[in-house]
């Protein structure tokens, strides 16, 4: 061991979650002698036989298993420590079950470990009858069984003993005055060595890869063996970066799914049925994209409304930067972190500075609240980076543990960055801006559960609670207001959505606008600021529109929106079905019963192409426009739809949209779905 073995460093395999794999330990065996380590303690919860099945031997397979392990660590210069956590169900007075104990470490001994550590973390401290009348205490009892399997073993060089009060905040009353580890410290034999933690246990979950990042923070010191925390944090960073980018093995298969392979999530109008099947083609769409007539010029990005279009490429150190600073502490939010959290709070409590109802407000303080909100949209804009760097730029195993955790902060920032972005229009009232309707326990924790707190969302933090997709993409996704220019593309469409559901060619050639003027026109011109756009690196690929006043909404859309189109579509220069079409649009401003306005004073219509792989950015979406129409006072909002639309009412079901009578709906057929917010 180079005389290294004195001084105990390395790693303690013990934590929950998702296990490590033999090969993965393989690694970490590698990375720890770089870093001139030199014990490895063994003890996965997910091995059930080092804890609930202590008291079983390990199969020959398992023995074999165990057995390289122990060969591996010794190549590398380690010294491999086997643990038992026989405390949970161990009757320390019992023959057998001391027996039992020996005959399993006696296994173990016999694969080549000469290290071993007895652990008796995380238990109760009451005893059976049996132990109560043959030890004085707990205590007692646990350091006589270690005692014992000490000596048995042959007094090894190391033996570890983890007491139960292993830290500062389980011992009682304290460190100094524990009667626990007082009788620990009297009557555990001298070379028995003590295992303890800090004050407090930072984690209970450990991700394989991170670890490198963690453990070679702690490792790393200057020439003059000074340890500075900056550049320790440097260095590990560049080096984990290779580690990050480091190439699939041989036999490992990458799989590429298309965005054809998700449904259509999208609300059509009652009486327009839809195909749900699995149809669609990512490339089809791409192809018809560049052909139609939006195709913008050669050598301009297609970012219409500043989606960010970069190349994909591996994590630079900026972004590994990045990701370290949103997950910094267990209690202790990272510089990037901190800067997300306090803009957006200082945004969302000074947003009058930007309403169109404060118009007598200095101009250099508004230009302020626009510049601190381009910061914040940067830092988002660099979180969906990230997040597109991570799928595309890492090695799967990498993935796998980092994905959960990077998508739920792209979905996060994506929401803010859009309401952010709605602030900036001027529109709202600010009336439900402050506060926090729901319990903080509600929330999850960490940044992007402190970023949805702060968003108006009252009680409706369910809307961000929902799993990852099972395969990942790289796609970068923006959601944002709509813009005039937007139109064209979103009536484009629409009138695909309508051909698909249809399974025929347009029926209107003469007015490509008929189907867009009915389902987007009057939301778009009577009501754009509550119009959100979703789009991605090709363009737009989604919207959903609202309403924060039905009632009102109906009476402008008869005063103003059918004369227009009156004009738009005479009678005498009229197909026949858009004659249809215009009929169905006077149909469709009737008026919705009392009973329903009451409790859902607002109303929504979501579509999305039927190509979309992450169909989590749809709920993000819809999620956004609901945080503007409860900032602006809206307490329901509900939507329509055919009741044959299994796919889409599944979608809004878990939403948290409810059913309502059916015979609210104004059409016969249509199904009222409403949420309160």
């Amino acid at each position: 061991m180079d005389g290294r073995s004195e001084f105990l460093c390395g790693v303690v395999e013990g934590f929950y979650g998702r296990p490590w794999s033999m090969e993965q330990r393989k690694v970490l065996f590698q990375w720890m002698q770089r870093w001139e380590l030199n014990t490895y303690l063994y003890g996965p919860k997910d091995d059930l036989k080092h804890r609930l099945l202590w008291r079983e031997v390990y199969s020959p397979e398992e023995e074999g298993q165990l057995h390289t392990l122990i060969v591996e660590s010794e190549k590398r210069g380690l010294r491999f420590v086997y643990s038992l956590s026989p405390g949970q169900d161990i009757v320390f007075s019992s023959s057998c079950d001391l027996s039992l104990l020996k005959r399993k470490l006696r296994q173990v001994s016999k694969l080549g470990c000469q290290a071993f550590a007895i652990l008796f973390d995380d238990i109760d401290h009451s005893l059976c009858q049996a132990d109560s009348q043959a030890f004085s205490s707990f205590a007692h009892a646990q350091v006589s069984v270690a005692n014992e399997i000490y000596r048995f073993l042959g007094e090894p060089p190391v033996f570890l003993f983890c007491p139960t009060e292993y830290c500062g905040s389980l011992c009682s009353p304290s460190v100094s005055k524990s009667p626990y580890l007082m009788t620990v410290g009297e009557d555990l034999l001298v070379c028995v060595c003590v295992c303890v933690s800090n004050n407090d246990v930072c984690v209970s979950e450990c991700v394989f890869f991170i670890l490198f990042c963690v453990f070679l923070t702690m490792v790393c010191v200057d020439e003059e063996h000074q340890y500075c925390p900056e550049m320790a944090l440097s260095t590990a960073l560049h080096d984990w970066m290779e580690e990050l980018s480091q190439p699939l093995q041989p036999g490992c298969v990458c799989v590429v799914l298309k965005r054809s392979q998700l449904s259509l999530i999208s609300t059509v109008h009652p009486d327009v049925d839809s195909d749900l099947s699995e149809g669609g083609d990512g490339e089809e769409r791409e192809k018809k994209l560049h052909n139609n007539q939006f195709q913008q010029g050669p050598g301009q990005p297609r970012s219409p409304g500043g989606v960010l279009c970069v190349e994909k490429a591996p994590l630079s150190e900026s972004q590994i930067r990045l990701l370290v600073g949103l997950h910094y502490l267990p209690h202790e939010h990272g510089p990037s972190a901190q800067r997300l959290l306090q803009d957006l709070t200082w945004l969302k409590e000074h947003c009058h500075l930007v309403s169109a109802n404060d118009k007598k407000g200095p101009p250099q303080k508004a230009e302020e609240w626009r510049g601190r909100a381009a910061g914040f949209l940067g830092v988002c804009e660099e979180i969906a980076a990230l997040h597109s760097s991570v799928v595309s730029g890492v090695s799967k195993a990498v993935l796998y543990d980092l994905y959960p955790y990077v998508w739920d902060l792209r979905n996060t920032a994506l929401v803010a960055k859009a309401f952010i972005c709605w602030l900036g229009c001027g529109t709202t009232t600010g009336a439900e801006l402050l506060g926090v309707e729901s319990e903080p326990w509600v929330f999850k924790g960490g940044v992007s559960g402190e970023l949805q707190m702060l968003l108006p969302i009252g009680s409706n933090s369910e809307l961000f609670s929902h799993p990852p997709p099972l395969f990942p993409t790289s796609r970068l996704y923006n959601i944002r207001p709509y813009h005039n220019k937007d139109k064209a593309e979103l009536y484009c469409m629409v009138r695909q959505l309508q051909q698909g559901a249809q399974g025929s060619p347009d029926s209107s050639p003469a007015h490509p606008d008929l189907i867009g003027d009915r389902c987007l026109g009057p939301c778009l011109a009577l009501c754009p600021e509550y119009s959100m756009v979703l789009e991605d690196e090709l363009g737009v690929c989604g919207c959903v529109l609202g309403v924060v006043d039905v009632r009102s909404f109906a009476k402008r859309c008869q005063t103003c929106w059918m004369p227009a189109m009156r004009d738009k579509y005479p009678p005498r220069t009229g197909h026949a079905n858009s004659q249809e079409v215009l009929q169905q649009m006077e149909e469709d401003q009737g008026e919705y019963p009392d009973s329903l306005l009451y409790h859902f004073p607002s109303q929504l219509r979501l579509d999305a192409l039927p190509d979309l792989v992450d169909i989590s950015v749809t709920r993000c979406l819809l999620t956004a426009l609901l945080t503007a129409l409860k900032a602006n006072g809206s307490h329901g909002v509900f939507c329509e739809m055919q009741p044959t639309d299994r796919m889409r009412l599944d979608f809004l079901t878990k939403l948290g949209f409810l059913e309502i009578i059916r015979g609210e709906a104004r059409h016969r057929e249509g199904v009222v779905l409403g949420r309160l917010l």
